[in-house]
């Protein structure tokens, strides 16, 4: 099992990776992307079952890659997470019509992101 961890600030990819660690002792690898288009490219290499993207990101954003996962490169079973620092109902709305399973704000509770990695992975 995989999971993609795709945002464009260090300190926060480095947060999420230190908050799924204990998800590497259930064989589970974590993967890193910094932005959009390196998202996608590590998306179909690798097929992830999870993936954990930030919406405002350099050369795609969370929506556009979320979109081209599940809609042109037909990749609907693997589980995108939209992550954004913003609350509003438009993007909430956008992350449905893209086509993502979940959505969640930041600052996230590491706890909730973890819990949500296990059910999502069977775990």
């Amino acid at each position: 099992m995989k999971i993609l961890i795709v945002d464009d600030e260090p300190h926060l990819r480095k947060l999420i990776q230190q908050t799924l660690e204990e998800l590497e002792d259930d064989g589970v690898e974590l993967l890193t992307a910094t932005n959009g288009e390196e998202a996608l490219a590590t998306i179909q290499a690798e097929q992830p079952n999870l993936v954990f993207l930030d919406v405002m990101m350099p050369k795609k954003n969370g929506f556009d890659v979320c979109h081209a996962v599940k809609q042109e490169l037909g990749l609907g079973h693997i589980h995108i997470i939209l992550l954004t620092a913003k609350g509003q109902e438009f993007d909430r709305q956008r992350g449905s019509e893209v086509g993502a399973d979940l959505y969640m704000t930041k600052p996230f509770d590491p706890d909730a992101l973890l819990a949500k990695a296990r059910e999502v992975l069977g775990l």
